[in-house]
C-alpha cells in the first residue's frame, strides 16, 4: 500500500498559493479574540461566570487538541479539499450564529463549532504548507502564524469598534464571518480534488512512542496557555484596573501585532542555521519579561509588557511549527507531526483559561494566574534545551521493532 500522502494544492501561481496562506491564517484567531474585549456585556446579558465565559476558550482549544489525533484519518477518508472546505464552514456558520445567540449556552456552541473548525485546518495545514513549498517552509509557515497572530489583532479591534458603532455584541460578533467567507471562495477554487491514500494506522501510534513528541507537545502547550489566558483575561484584567472596553480591546490587539510580526520576521531570521534554540529561547525570555510586567509593574508601561509578550508568544508559536516540521523530511511525516504537537499543545493550552479564572475566584486577583504562566515559560525553556539538531534522526528513532529507520523516519508498513 503506498504511504500516505497530503493533498497538495491545484497548481496555481505562488501568489495564489501565498494569498491562500494569508486568508486561511487570518481566520484561525478572531472568533477566540473577539469576546473579550465585550465580556462585561456578554456577561451582563448572558449572566455567564467567570468559569463560563473561560470555556469560549477553553472548548475551541480543546477541540483543537482532540482534532489534531482525528484529522489525519479524516482527511484521508474524505480528501483535504472537502475537509477543508467543510472546516471553512463550520467556521463560518459558528461566527454568523453568534448574530442569534440568546444565551450562554448557545454562545459556548458557536465557539465549539469554530474549534471544531479549525481543529482541521490547523491540523492539515502545515503539512500542506511543506508541501506547496518545500524549499520555503520556514518563511511561509512564518507568514502563516503571522497572519493567524493578525487575525487575532483584527478580532480584538474590530469588535468593541463595531460595539461602540451602535452594534449588539452578537452582530459585532457575527461581522467575523465575513473573511471566513472570502477564504472559503478562494479555498474552492485553489485546492485540489481527489481523495488521499488510505492513511498508515501506524504512523500516529510511531509517532506518539516517541519522546520527542511528547516534548515538542508540553512545549508547544505550555507556550500556547500564555496565548489563550491572554486572550481571555487580558482585557478583564486591565478593565479592572481602570481601563475601558476599547482600550483593553486595543491592548489585545497591540499583543496580536506583536505576535505577528515576531511571528513573521523570526523564522526567517532563524531561517541562517537549523538550530532554531537560540531564537526560541529569545521568545521564551520575552515572554517571561512580559508576564513579570504584567504580574508585578502592570501600571507602569504597560504596552511595552504586553508587547514584549505578544512578540514572545507569537515568535514562539511560529519556531515550534518549524522545529516540529525540521525533525523529518518528508512532507506527510512532518505535517504528522506537526499536528500532534499542536493537539497535544492545545489540550494543555485550552486549561489555562480555566486555571487563570480558578486562581482568580479564590485570590480575587490576575496575578497569580500571570506568575503560573512563568513557571510555564521555565519549564518550556527546559524542555527546549533538547532540541538540537544533530539530534533529530536519533530523536525519531532507528528502531527496527516500530519500523522507523533513520533514512527514512516512520516509513509506512503498508498496514
Amino acid at each position: 500500500m503506498p504511504p500516505t500522502t497530503p493533498q497538495s494544492p491545484a497548481p496555481s501561481s505562488p501568489l495564489v498559493l501565498l494569498s491562500l496562506v494569508v486568508l486561511i491564517g487570518l481566520n484561525l484567531r478572531p472568533f477566540l479574540t473577539g469576546p473579550g474585549p465585550l465580556i462585561a456585556r456578554i456577561e451582563a446579558d448572558t449572566g455567564l461566570s467567570y468559569g463560563g465565559i473561560a470555556m469560549l476558550t477553553l472548548l475551541p482549544m480543546l477541540l483543537m487538541g482532540l482534532g489534531a489525533f482525528l484529522v489525519p484519518g479524516l482527511q484521508a477518508r474524505i480528501g483535504t479539499r472537502r475537509g477543508m472546505l467543510g472546516a471553512l464552514i463550520l467556521l463560518l456558520l459558528g461566527s454568523l450564529l453568534r448574530l442569534w445567540s440568546p444565551d450562554g449556552l448557545s454562545l459556548i456552541l458557536t465557539a465549539a463549532l469554530c474549534g471544531a473548525g479549525v481543529a482541521f485546518i490547523q491540523a492539515a495545514f502545515p503539512g500542506i504548507i511543506k508541501q506547496g513549498f518545500p524549499h520555503q517552509v520556514a518563511a511561509v509557515t512564518g507568514l502563516y502564524s503571522a497572519m493567524i497572530m493578525g487575525g487575532g489583532a483584527v478580532g480584538a479591534q474590530l469588535t468593541p469598534i463595531l460595539a461602540h458603532g451602535g452594534q449588539d455584541w452578537r452582530a459585532a460578533l457575527a461581522w467575523l464571518a465575513l473573511p471566513t467567507a472570502a477564504a472559503l471562495l478562494l479555498a474552492w477554487r485553489v485546492l485540489a480534488d481527489g481523495r488521499t491514500a488510505r492513511p498508515d494506522k501506524a504512523l500516529v501510534s510511531r509517532l506518539l512512542h516517541r519522546p520527542r513528541s511528547w516534548q515538542l507537545m508540553a512545549c508547544f502547550g505550555l507556550v500556547n496557555g500564555g496565548y489563550s489566558s491572554m486572550v481571555a483575561w487580558l482585557a478583564p484584567y486591565m478593565q479592572g484596573r481602570g481601563w475601558g472596553v476599547a482600550q483593553s480591546g486595543s491592548l489585545v490587539a497591540i499583543m496580536a501585532v506583536a505576535q505577528a510580526v515576531a511571528a513573521l520576521v523570526l523564522p526567517i531570521l532563524a531561517s541562517r542555521s537549523r538550530d532554531r534554540r537560540p531564537w526560541l529561547y529569545l521568545t521564551l525570555a520575552m515572554q517571561a519579561a512580559g508576564f513579570c510586567g504584567l504580574a508585578f509593574l502592570p501600571g507602569t508601561l504597560p504596552l511595552l509588557w504586553i508587547a514584549l509578550g505578544g512578540a514572545g508568544l507569537g515568535g514562539c508559536f511560529s519556531l515550534s511549527l518549524v522545529t516540529a516540521l525540521d525533525h523529518l523530511e518528508r512532507p506527510e511525516e512532518a505535517g504528522a507531526l506537526a499536528a500532534l504537537m499542536q493537539g497535544g499543545g492545545f489540550l494543555i493550552a485550552g486549561l489555562a483559561p480555566l486555571a487563570m479564572a480558578l486562581l482568580q475566584s479564590c485570590s480575587g486577583s490576575f496575578v497569580e494566574g500571570w506568575v503560573m504562566h512563568l513557571a510555564w515559560v521555565a519549564i518550556a525553556a527546559l524542555i527546549a534545551t533538547r532540541f538540537d539538531p544533530a539530534r533529530y534522526a536519533a530523536a525519531m528513532g532507528a528502531d527496527e521493532r516500530l519500523g522507523i529507520g533513520t533514512d527514512h523516519p516512520l516509513r509506512s508498513t503498508g498496514g
